[in-house]
């Protein structure tokens, strides 16, 4: 069985990456993008913080597109914000997204965001992470009232270090424990993430020692999406990373390289979540 006293093992060695977000060199020409990192009291369940801060001329836009991570979110957003937002508060709770998460950047925007770690927003909430699939939740009850309310008062006049120290307080308010299942996913998730060589979920069985209906309750449970999605979006990320570091191999010795049993199986998954073929998506990146 997994070792499940590795919770702190697990961090250290990372549950996640900074990939997914496509052309980021032509976000940064739009929006400020800053990453901050928690206090030791919310590292257990939190990945990093965020600040997205934009202010575009008058008819400019931009479609930000990001792929998705086995991770939830929470944010507060103010400004010209996504749609469903503005209407009911600036706190919202986001579940792990199973499609390309896209947004017009337009006028002027600041977004703070809390990054949970994969299955983290569970543990620390007591919720089921499949209920919140695909979902957004505005006011999000999971959270004791106080910390809604500390998060909703920070704005674009906050500083970074202000945000994450009421982000950090705010959380502390849950009084959260990590519990051995949740533990489990974290060393599992790392592994999947920090060994390159696990490129089927039979593969990662092996390797944490857990058996398949085991290790789908605990994703169904923490972390709301199957073992195989999570092992196969960490391999889109990393082909999508390939070619935006100017990978010159062929589609087919791209594919081959995590995994896919042929091309055509690897351009149908790649098209089906990134909307263009890898070859579009390298030329684009080149035009």
């Amino acid at each position: 069985m997994v070792d499940r006293k590795n919770a702190t093992a697990a961090v250290a060695a990372g549950t996640s990456t900074t990939a997914g977000i496509l052309s980021p060199e032509r976000l940064a020409q739009h929006v400020n993008l800053t990453r901050l990192a928690c206090g030791d009291s919310a590292s257990a369940w939190v990945e990093n913080y965020w600040l997205l801060r934009w202010d575009l001329p008058d008819g400019v836009s931009y479609r930000s597109s990001t792929l998705p991570h086995p991770a939830c979110t929470l944010s507060v957003e103010r400004g010209r914000v996504r749609t469903g937002v503005a209407d009911v508060g600036p706190v919202v709770a986001t579940g792990v997204l199973t499609r390309r998460f896209d947004v017009t950047i337009a006028e002027s925007g600041w977004v703070f965001g809390v990054k949970f770690r994969p299955g983290g927003f569970a543990s620390m909430t007591g919720t089921s992470a499949r209920t919140l699939r695909d979902v957004l939740v505005a006011a999000p009850s999971m959270f004791a009232p106080d910390a809604v309310a500390a998060l909703g008062a920070l704005g674009p006049d906050d500083d970074p270090d202000r945000c994450a120290a009421v982000a950090d307080e705010a959380l502390s308010i849950q009084d959260a424990h990590v519990e051995p299942a949740y533990s489990a996913v974290l060393s599992i998730v790392a592994t999947m993430l920090n060994d390159r060589t696990l490129l089927r979920v039979s593969d990662v069985e092996r390797a944490c020692d857990i058996g398949t209906r085991h290790l789908q309750r605990l994703f169904e449970r923490y972390v709301g999406t199957t073992p195989k999605w999570v092992l196969n979006r960490y391999r889109i990320h990393d082909a999508i990373t390939d070619l935006d570091d100017g990978f010159s191999g062929s589609i087919a010795d791209l594919a081959a390289r995590y995994a896919w049993f042929d091309q055509a199986h690897f351009t149908r998954e790649f098209t089906e979540l990134v909307g263009v073929p890898p070859s579009d998506y390298r030329s684009r990146r080149l035009a």
